[in-house]
C-alpha cells in the first residue's frame, strides 16, 4: 500500500511561482510511474506531467509545456512540480498519483492522495 501526501500549495500572484512537492510512503513492488493531475472546480481533473520511473521519460500537458516541470527521486520517493507564470487558470488541486505494483503478482495500481490547493488571484 502507498500512501501519497502533497505540499507546497498556496496563494500565489499571476506571474509568479511555486514549488509542490509529493512524499510517498509505504512499499510497493514496483513503481511505474507518477505524476500530477489537477482539477478546477466544477471542471474535470487534467493531466500535468508525469514521468516514467527508471526511464526519467516527461511528458507535459501543452499547455503547460516550458512553465511546468516535473522531477523525481526515486531513492527518496520524492516528486516536485515547479511551476512558473502562473495563470489563474491554474487554480485547482493538485494531486501525484503513483502507478506502481503492490506486490509481484498484483496488478498495476493508481494511488493518489488527498492534493494540495494552489490558488493564483492578485
Amino acid at each position: 500500500q502507498v500512501q501519497l501526501a502533497e505540499s507546497g500549495g498556496g496563494l500565489v500572484q499571476p506571474g509568479g511561482s511555486l514549488r509542490l512537492s509529493c512524499a510517498a510512503t509505504g512499499r510497493f513492488f514496483r513503481l511505474n510511474s507518477m505524476g500530477w493531475y489537477r482539477q478546477a472546480t466544477g471542471k474535470e481533473r487534467e493531466l500535468v506531467a508525469t514521468i516514467a520511473a527508471g526511464e526519467g521519460i516527461t511528458t507535459n500537458a501543452d499547455s503547460m509545456r516550458g512553465r511546468f516541470t516535473i522531477s523525481g527521486d526515486t531513492s527518496k520517493n520524492t516528486l516536485a512540480l515547479q511551476m512558473n507564470s502562473l495563470k489563474t487558470e491554474a487554480t485547482a488541486v493538485y494531486y501525484c498519483p503513483w502507478n506502481a505494483k503492490g506486490t509481484w503478482d498484483s496488478p498495476a495500481t493508481d494511488y493518489w492522495g488527498k492534493g494540495t490547493l494552489v490558488t493564483v488571484s492578485s
